[in-house]
């Protein structure tokens, strides 16, 4: 065998991972269908908050974990892609957040007076916000630093990974449903507008999960992301003119100048909802090997991807 771990799947859950495993001295593969670039991962806003994602309880847990790594990375924002952004959750109360809101720094609850656009509450917070292509790329920049080897490669079974490591992880995402297959795994759809930024700072966020709806903008470099759906079920994977008109108008009554913003273009990503929560178990493979799920993140991958493979890295380690 010439890897210890082969992880199959390169977005951020895939490779956070793999750079995990390899700086414990682990001989480890990435085996990806797409270049980092093309993931579902580099679709994302990317805010980190615990949004979508189960079991409340170790979702908590494994977010404030990956909250202390991004504080460190934001040191180095141009390298890594990570920045502390200040904004507002919007329709949100404190109090019936979880326990791990009281380890946020800075989070408090606005008056209604200070809470922008057409809504009665909200909090304001400053929080990572990742811009999803750099990180990507300084991801795999970092487990190729650490020894590991990053291979294009489409997978129809975990047997050909079991056949080259004594351990494989399945960080595949959505594609765990004919993979493994589970049929929990749900795609939640989402669709972005990128706009020419007319000069906002701060980010903005409102759920409408009962309409398939959000509301949210994002300040990345050299562009304003605009959010956004939430279409459970919906595996479309081009943007619908009508939709990004919506997204672009639920954003202006917020901040009115996006409204004449230059259309820079539109994204499209699935995320990889599941029934019953992120499932991380170790099952063994024939001939003594282990297959270490990791997946079903839905909208929060990048928000607890850091802690979620530590939890990994132990089954792997076991």
């Amino acid at each position: 065998m010439d890897s210890d771990v082969i992880v199959v799947g390169g977005g951020v859950v895939g490779l956070t991972t793999a750079v995990t495993l390899a700086e414990r001295g682990l001989r480890v593969r990435v085996w990806s269908r797409d270049d980092v670039t093309a993931t579902t991962s580099a679709v994302a806003g990317a805010l980190w908050w615990p949004y979508r994602i189960e079991p409340a309880a170790e979702a908590g847990a494994w977010a404030l974990a990956s909250l202390r790594v991004y504080g460190e990375l934001a040191a180095d924002p141009e390298r890594t892609g990570v920045r502390w952004v200040a904004g507002v959750h919007a329709d949100t109360v404190l109090d019936t957040l979880g326990p791990w809101a009281k380890e946020v720094p800075d989070l408090r609850q606005l008056a209604p007076e200070e809470v922008p656009g057409p809504y009665g509450t909200g909090l304001a917070a400053r929080l990572p916000l990742i811009d999803m292509p750099v990180h990507l790329a300084w991801l795999r920049g970092r487990f190729e630093a650490s020894g590991g080897v990053f291979e294009r490669r489409t997978v129809t079974g975990f047997g050909e990974a079991a056949v080259r490591a004594r351990v494989v992880v399945d960080c595949t995402g959505l594609g765990a449903r004919e993979l493994v297959p589970d049929a929990g795994l749900l795609p939640v759809r989402g669709q972005l507008v990128l706009v020419e930024n007319p000069g906002v700072e701060e980010w903005f966020t409102a759920a409408d999960e009962g309409a398939g709806e959000t509301t949210y903008f994002f300040p990345q470099p050299g562009r304003l992301v605009l959010g956004g759906t939430a279409e459970e079920g919906s595996e479309r994977a081009d943007a619908d003119p009508a939709t990004a008109a919506a997204i672009v108008a639920r954003c202006a009554r917020v901040r009115p100048e996006i409204a004449g913003a230059r259309v820079l273009g539109h994204r499209v990503g699935l995320r990889p909802a599941r029934a019953g929560g992120v499932r991380i178990e170790a099952v063994p493979l024939p001939g003594g090997g282990r297959l270490v799920h990791h997946y079903g993140h839905g909208g929060a991958g990048v928000t607890v991807a850091w802690g979620c493979a530590e939890r990994a890295a132990e089954l792997v380690g076991d």
